[in-house]
């Protein structure tokens, strides 16, 4: 009898699993942003050309560790202006620093690999898609530096690549930078070793590839990078998966400044300065 009672009781439990399962309709698909850093990815310039290192400045490969973008939109065709292609995402602004500016306290950041945002596809305007609109907002990652009385170490960089960036303060690398004003597109910060600087790259030094630049150009300090699909995204609205779209940044040398002494390696004590920490391209891809 007790093992009938038990039978009884493991037989109920699992039909009241398997009914609440199928009161549980399907998931709805989502269109999913992953993020992409690659070291090897081809280097462009502004126009989205093969870029190489000036004569007089040096680069190199940082490591990323998370990114921020505010704003990233799907176009069409070459011909498709920014803001009248498919907006996907826009971050939050304020003007609480006096002029309208991201709000990096509330931004969202990914690392390499990691998912971004993830939106019901149900929400993106069925059609055929060639290129995407990235405006980029901040990166941080580790670079190396030679310094005069330890040697060459590692230190983590913060940059602000975005249009206007309104902080209060940050945490990087375990020291807190305090700021509560609007920065331009080009500031930054480093740590290493417990100690922290901050600085401005020149007005418009930041790279940011475009290779559509004849048709459909990007404000100045927008940091808007544009990278063209391989083959065309079509979303045609009756999606029952969801759909990843990876964004694959070009980290290849990103990191770049003038050079005193001519050997290559990032020497601030020497008086070498930044001038650029813009991403060198980007290669946006999909599957199922």
């Amino acid at each position: 009898m007790k093992k009938l009672i038990l039978l009884t009781c493991v037989l109920a439990v699992s039909m009241s699993c398997t009914d609440d399962n199928n009161d549980n309709p399907s998931a709805e698909p989502n269109l999913i942003i992953k993020l992409n850093f690659d070291p090897n990815q081809q280097r462009l310039d502004n126009l989205g050309q093969p870029a190489v290192i000036p004569v007089g400045n040096a680069a190199q490969t940082p490591t990323i560790r998370r990114m921020s973008a505010n704003y990233i939109e799907l176009a069409p065709s070459a011909t498709t202006l920014l803001g009248d292609g498919e907006i996907i995402y826009e971050g939050p602004e304020t003007t609480a620093g006096g002029e309208m500016a991201i709000d990096f306290q509330q931004s969202i950041f990914g690392g390499n690999g990691d998912v971004f945002l993830s939106i019901p596809l149900s929400e993106v305007t069925a059609g055929t898609y060639n290129w995407v609109r990235v405006s980029l907002a901040y990166q941080e990652g580790d670079i190396q530096i030679l310094t005069d009385n330890v040697g060459e170490i590692s230190g983590r960089l913060a940059s602000f690549v975005g249009y206007n960036n309104y902080i209060t303060s940050f945490d990087l690398n375990g020291s807190t930078i305090n700021v509560n004003d609007d920065k331009l597109q080009g500031f930054w910060a480093f740590e290493a070793l417990g100690f922290t600087s901050t600085g401005q790259a020149p007005e418009g030094a930041t790279t940011v590839p475009n290779p559509l630049f004849n048709t459909s150009p990007v404000p100045q300090g927008s940091c808007v990078v544009t990278g063209q699909f391989t083959n065309a995204f079509t979303i045609n609205g009756n999606e029952t998966e969801d759909v990843t779209v990876t964004l694959s940044f070009s980290i290849n040398n990103s990191f770049e400044w003038t050079e005193v002494n001519a050997d290559g390696k990032y020497e601030p004590t020497a008086g070498e300065e930044v001038v650029d920490m813009g991403l060198r391209g980007l290669i946006p891809s999909f599957s199922n």
